[in-house]
């Protein structure tokens, strides 16, 4: 079974730019991509809650909220807010019906912090 597994990364705008370019032109990466442009809208983006309910939807198909809350262990309320944040952003999926997905079967996150010149 090939892995279906979404890349979450920090890029400045000029390598997001560089890479719709080239995806444009037909050369595009087979990693799946979703780029923050720094490492606080990532961390901000996606606080402890917020990846639980990431790694719970997951290969899970289309789910409600309720469900959701159910498999995470939480309230229908603060699910429904976070999952909210995460449509918003464009994270995860959310039909007509309500329901949320995640085409994705895992998440790989990277970023790194690096010394700042003197």
């Amino acid at each position: 079974m090939q892995e279906n597994i979404l890349t979450i990364g920090v890029a400045s705008l000029s390598k997001i730019k560089a890479r719709m370019k080239a995806a444009a032109h037909g050369q595009r990466d087979a990693t799946p991509h979703f780029t923050f442009t720094s490492n606080e809208d990532l961390l901000r983006t996606l606080t402890p809650n917020r990846w639980g309910l990431l790694q719970a939807i997951s290969g899970a198909g289309e789910i409600g909220v309720r469900e959701l809350a159910r498999r995470v262990g939480r309230d229908v309320k603060g699910v429904h807010t976070d999952a909210a944040v995460l449509v918003a952003c464009g994270l995860i999926d959310k039909s007509d019906s309500g329901a949320l997905s995640f085409p994705y079967s895992g998440v790989r996150v990277e970023f790194e912090t690096l010394a700042k010149a003197a």
